[in-house]
């Protein structure tokens, strides 16, 4: 058996053990399977073995030990990444719909870590072998920006600003119904569905969770909004739009089962702005939204 470490970053600071785990590594378990690998000795922090509801703190350092944490074959694959900025400490990536962002014991195809793997040398390695350089992710079928870091120290700082929402993520989605407001404020918990486990859900006693949004156009059946996130968790527009009533357009999980189109929702990262941790300097970068999705707002406006 092989080791990987992880280091806790701001953003988890006081999240039990057992659901840090669940939600950072052990992505295809369930939550009473993380239990028993801790309870067994094969999850330590700082050297030390603790109880599953042990409260994390900053820069601790947890080191699982257990079959899934065998590191991947993880070879580089040209992928064609769209590096939309790059210098000595990060990159800004346009992820494509459809791409993985890193593997996982149960998916084995390319993922954008492999192809980040052909193009630059050396990644952070905080988040342990099989997510290098992953400060955030976005959705398999979610497109757009997303920041990478080359080493730790930058890694750090960057997973800091995004726990104290210094970073700022601005989306753009079409979602189904007429949104009546021009704006508004979705500020409510999301934690994972307690009886699906690939879900998450608006529910009391989940994290809080906030998002900002405005309507950019409205369709006869549709309309297509501007999100942006002041918190970052798991499927957290998806959810939001959901929960009043107006899910994204082609959304299996959180929407009618019967999707429109053939590529996924449509959601895209279209902004991304940071103030980058060694130049010093405030950055912006934007994305157009795919072909796909241009295609859909103009196949709505011809009704």
């Amino acid at each position: 058996m092989s080791k990987t470490q992880l280091k806790v970053t701001l953003e988890h600071v006081g999240e039990r053990l057992d659901a840090y785990l669940s939600s950072t590594y052990f992505l295809e378990s369930s939550r009473n399977h993380v239990q028993i690998e801790i309870k067994a000795g094969h999850v330590k922090v700082n050297g030390t073995q603790v109880k599953t509801g042990y409260a994390l703190k900053l820069n601790d350092i947890i080191e699982i030990e257990s079959a899934e944490s065998k590191k991947l074959d993880i070879e580089a694959v040209d992928l064609k990444l769209d590096i939309v900025y790059e210098d000595d400490d990060l990159l800004v990536i346009n992820k494509p719909q459809g791409m993985v962002v890193h593997p996982a014991s149960s998916y084995h195809e390319p993922t954008l870590v492999h192809g980040l793997l052909h193009e630059v040398d050396e990644l952070s390695s905080i988040n342990g072998v099989i997510r290098p350089g992953i400060v955030h992710r976005i959705d398999k079928d979610t497109s757009g920006l997303l920041v990478v870091a080359k080493n730790n120290q930058v890694h750090q700082k960057l997973s800091a600003d995004l726990a104290e929402h210094k970073i700022e993520r601005k989306y753009i989605a079409l979602v189904y119904g007429l949104v009546k407001e021009n704006e508004g404020t979705i500020d409510a918990p999301i934690a994972r569905h307690p009886k699906h486990r690939l879900k998450m859900t608006v529910i009391a006693g989940g994290k809080r969770a906030v998002t900002h949004f405005k309507v950019l156009e409205r369709f006869e059946h549709h309309t297509l909004i501007s999100c942006e996130l002041e918190t970052g968790r798991t499927h957290q527009i998806r959810v939001h739009m959901a929960f009043i009533g107006h899910p994204i357009l082609g959304d299996p999980m959180y929407g009618p089962k019967q999707v429109v189109g053939s590529s996924g929702q449509y959601l895209h990262a279209t902004e991304l702005k940071f103030f980058h941790p060694t130049k010093k300097e405030h950055m912006t970068f934007t994305a157009n939204m795919p072909q796909n999705f241009m295609k859909m707002i103009d196949d709505l406006r011809r009704g």
